[in-house]
């Protein structure tokens, strides 16, 4: 056994096919790999490695806080829960709370490169609802004035044209000169196909394969009788009780017993699925702790490998949010005034003892007071009088 041999703008609209077909393929269409799997976003989807990746950074983007901010004179900045940029990522839709919207929309981008929520405004031009769109239904046109217009296709086949300031659209990177974000699977196909290879090879081996966990030969001259056989057989099973566990197994004159262990192509095979787990979190940039492989995990890096989650592999998508909601929902004059920011300090936070040092060495220095400190740690303001 060989284990190792086993991805839409035009100008007009008249050229509507050749969008369609660049938007597909920027988005994750699928197609066949080279280890001859089937690849678009919901097959490796059905790797677990994928999945939990996906999970791990659409879970924590949408779990953390997203304040709206309010400038002030002074320079500094206060919370604007009443704002209506605030009661939106709260309550987006009718049937989506803000953490549920932004979990499928941010799993949308990492799946699928981009994901498209139809924004739903009042008279004075708020934003009163996002309405979610699936990617796979979303073709993007550039139009004359260079602007891009999106047809969204619905559940009754009905093609439904947004102008781009209709649409909120997050998105993976780009090629230069196109707003269609990449899908990480439709990049990386040849590496989720051979995930995908490699799976279906084990079910199929240990699915059809008639391996069983020992053998008895007869080593003598004397032929068995069926009766005889299934005394064995039933004497040997009794061993697999825990209170037999441990206990002499006796065996009739010229019989061998035999553990059947794992091949050299059982082990070439799981070599490759553990090689295939680190090659699917270099994908998604998240550490392999994270998704429990933790073949080269320490008490003593765990914690560490945990900050550069957040620091290196979620602040991609946390500051695409903050952005996308910057520049697509608030106009150019509340974008002066108004901002939302996520809230990392629960996963930066420190130890203990090195949150205790660092707060006394800043109410030392004269740059921080206990007050301050009560706050950030979500301690109740502590009454003076």
């Amino acid at each position: 056994m060989k284990i190792m041999d086993m991805l839409r703008g035009g100008k007009r609209t008249e050229t509507r096919a050749d969008d369609a077909s660049r938007n597909a393929l920027a988005s994750g269409a699928g197609g066949n790999s080279n280890a001859g799997a089937y690849v678009d976003a919901k097959s490796a989807e059905s790797i677990s490695t994928v999945y939990a990746c996906v999970q791990a950074l659409s879970e924590s983007t949408a779990c953390l806080p997203l304040h709206v901010y309010q400038r002030t004179a002074g320079g500094d900045r206060e919370r604007a829960d009443g704002h209506w940029l605030s009661r939106v990522l709260d309550r987006p839709n009718d049937w989506q709370t803000g953490m549920e919207f932004r979990e499928s929309q941010t799993a949308a981008m990492l799946l699928h490169g981009n994901a498209y929520a139809r924004k739903e405004t009042n008279g004075s031009g708020e934003v009163v609802a996002l309405h979610p769109m699936h990617p796979n239904r979303v073709t993007i046109v550039r139009l004359d004035n260079g602007r891009y217009r999106y047809d969204y296709t619905d559940d009754h086949g009905k093609v439904l044209r947004l102008l781009q300031g209709e649409v909120l659209h997050l998105r993976d990177r780009t090629e230069p000169g196109s707003i269609v974000g990449k899908s990480r699977i439709a990049i990386a196909r040849e590496t989720i196909g051979l995930s995908l290879s490699l799976r279906q090879h084990g079910s199929a081996v240990f699915g059809r394969g008639a391996r069983p966990a020992s053998i008895i030969s007869n080593e003598g001259s004397r032929d068995w009788t069926t009766e005889e056989l299934n005394s064995i057989r039933d004497r040997l099973e009794s061993y697999a009780s825990p209170a037999n566990a441990g206990k002499t197994l006796l065996l009739n004159k010229h019989m061998k017993y035999q553990t059947v262990g794992l091949s050299n192509e059982d082990a070439e095979w799981l070599t490759a699925m553990q090689f295939s787990v680190t090659e699917v979190c270099r994908i998604f940039r998240v550490p392999p702790t994270l998704v429990a492989e933790l073949t080269h995990a320490t008490f003593s890096n765990i914690t560490e490998l945990g900050l550069q989650f957040a620091r290196f592999s979620l602040q991609r998508w946390l500051t695409c949010w903050e952005e996308a909601i910057a520049h697509q929902l608030l106009g150019t004059v509340s974008r002066g005034r108004y901002y939302a920011e996520h809230s990392l300090e629960g996963l930066l936070r420190a130890q203990p003892k090195e949150r205790s040092e660092f707060y006394a060495s800043g109410i030392g220095a004269g740059w921080l007071d206990v007050a301050e400190v009560r706050k950030l740690e979500n301690l109740p303001a502590r009454d003076v009088t």
